[in-house]
């Protein structure tokens, strides 16, 4: 499973973004909705959030969340410009440039839009910068024009997503990962110990992302706070003797990361 974040711009094809968030949640991935003022004009956000199954949050950073693809559909010629300059005037554009990994968008726009100079260079842009493409497919537009503007389909964009998240995904294929997580503590008698306020959160998140390129991750756990994140391994170790043990015999792992606090 993947976190994929979906901008959608403010265009006719925002319908047929709906699609597409059934397509990544119905495999399984975990859908965050990026729903621009313009879009919400066509389609209301909480129709999104209701298919990728999320409670509207009251996030103050939503454009800094960390995911494991950023797909953009549909991509308007406005936010094309947009993010090849950088502005950052919406929560899309806003996380293009805070979102550290594969992007993926799908233009959408009328046929002489897509072939104006200034658009062509702004692909050429993006297309530098590494962003991936999937359409404009030719066909009949919106307003009754023919020619190549329309966005591509859901599926064909879920498609190529689905071969991005794999690429970014194998990358630890076949390595195995130790992370320790939280605070150790050393009892003093049956009641009392010595201890620290340490959540485990940093060590859970590396473990989570070691999972999610791949990995086979063994979370040593001393006294979380939080519940773990699904499909990693978890060994309770509430002492530092219990985490030395358990971390030294697995030495022969590929990585092993040392987050948890020794009390």
């Amino acid at each position: 499973m993947a976190r994929v974040l979906v901008g959608v711009t403010g265009g006719i094809a925002a319908y047929k973004a709906c699609e597409l968030v059934r397509l990544f949640v119905r495999a399984g991935h975990e859908v965050v909705p990026l729903v621009t003022p313009g879009a919400d004009r066509f389609v209301r956000a909480e129709t999104f959030h209701a298919l990728a199954r999320r409670k509207p949050e009251a996030e103050l950073y939503p454009h800094l969340q960390r995911a494991d693809l950023y797909v953009i559909a549909p991509l308007t010629a406005n936010t094309l410009a947009k993010l090849a300059y950088g502005i950052a005037d919406n929560v899309v554009a806003e996380t293009a440039l805070a979102h550290d990994g594969p992007v993926l968008v799908a233009p959408a726009m009328n046929v002489r839009m897509w072939q104006h100079p200034a658009t062509q260079a702004n692909v050429e842009t993006l297309r530098s910068r590494g962003i991936e493409f999937v359409g404009p497919a030719e066909g009949e537009l919106a307003e009754g024009e023919e020619g190549l503007g329309r966005m591509a389909e859901p599926v064909e964009i879920f498609e190529r997503a689905q071969e991005l998240l794999g690429a970014r995904n194998s990358q630890l294929q076949g390595k195995t990962v130790v992370v320790t997580a939280g605070g150790t503590r050393e009892p003093i008698d049956a009641v009392r110990f010595v201890g620290n306020r340490s959540s485990g959160r940093m060590g859970m998140a590396v473990a989570e992302e070691a999972r999610r390129r791949g990995a086979e991750v063994t979370l040593i756990a001393s006294n979380l706070s939080i519940d773990p994140p699904p499909g990693v391994e978890v060994v309770q170790a509430p002492t530092a003797a219990d985490l030395a043990r358990e971390t030294l015999s697995r030495g022969d792992a590929d990585v092993v990361v040392m987050a948890a606090a020794v009390a």
